[in-house]
């Protein structure tokens, strides 16, 4: 008899990391099932309350230049707590920006997992710049306690056309570590997520780096021509060959 046909299921929890038929011993899981669901807890709680390595991310995205703000939240606890907080500079770090004349701006916010941000950020950066060399791109600004609405103040105080922020995204039971990214035309200060384009589940396990930074990249240069980004603009780019292929992951969040 084969596997299959012994555990008809076997088939589907190989395409999928989701937790399905996992079994019983008595009236709750069985100890493997139980044990395998408190460690996927224990990393997605780790993931939230951890804090990114500012030092060793700037350290990884050198040689660009890197500058550093924090939110008006001034602790971890607050910025759970108070998500508004999250969205705004705190006057000091507002202060340090100066505008310029740039086509795109990376940010990098620490969001609601630091470990998406200390694997996936900097590779990311680094190969979407590679892919952009006819576009002028600022320092990468580092931001602490941020959220996503941050990167539209950040942006608008340097001048940048377009703003790409990439965060950890709040972790799930079988990824800890999913990266996003929101890009933003006219980036200012009350924007709406539909004025954003997001490209999401970026893991190991998910969407490839270079998969990403090819969506990312058509998208800025498609925003830059059209002059706008958001629930207006559609990827169109040809299919991407690839093993994460079927993967791939680019909605609208409104």
């Amino acid at each position: 008899m084969s596997d299959t046909q012994k555990d008809p299921w076997a088939r589907f929890r190989g395409a999928t990391r989701a937790r399905i038929a996992l079994g019983r011993s008595g009236d709750g899981l069985p100890t493997r099932a139980l044990l395998e669901f408190q460690l996927a807890h224990a990393r997605a709680r780790d993931a939230v309350h951890s804090a990114v390595d500012f030092d060793r991310l700037a350290a990884d995205l050198a040689p660009l230049e890197t500058i550093r703000v924090h939110s008006a939240a001034p602790d971890r606890p607050i910025y759970l707590r108070r998500p508004d907080l999250g969205r705004r500079l705190d006057p000091a770090s507002a202060a340090t920006l100066s505008g310029g004349e740039w086509d795109l701006l990376f940010v990098i916010a620490d969001g609601l997992s630091a470990a998406a941000v200390q694997v996936n950020a900097a590779p990311l950066v680094h190969a979407c710049a590679a892919r952009l060399p006819h576009l002028r791109i600022g320092p990468v600004v580092l931001a602490a306690q941020a959220r996503v609405a941050l990167g539209d103040e950040v942006a608008s105080a340097m001048g940048a056309r377009l703003v790409a922020l990439l965060v950890g995204e709040r972790p799930g039971l079988s990824a800890a570590e999913s990266l996003g990214v929101y890009l933003t035309w006219d980036p200012k200060p009350g924007r709406a997520d539909s004025e954003r384009n997001c490209i999401s589940n970026i893991h190991a396990d998910g969407l490839s780096i270079q998969t990403a930074a090819d969506k990312l990249c058509w998208l800025a240069t498609e925003a830059a021509r059209l002059k706008l980004t958001g629930v207006a603009l559609k990827e169109d780019a040809p299919s991407l060959a690839g093993p994460d292929n079927e993967k791939n992951q680019l909605t609208d969040r409104s």
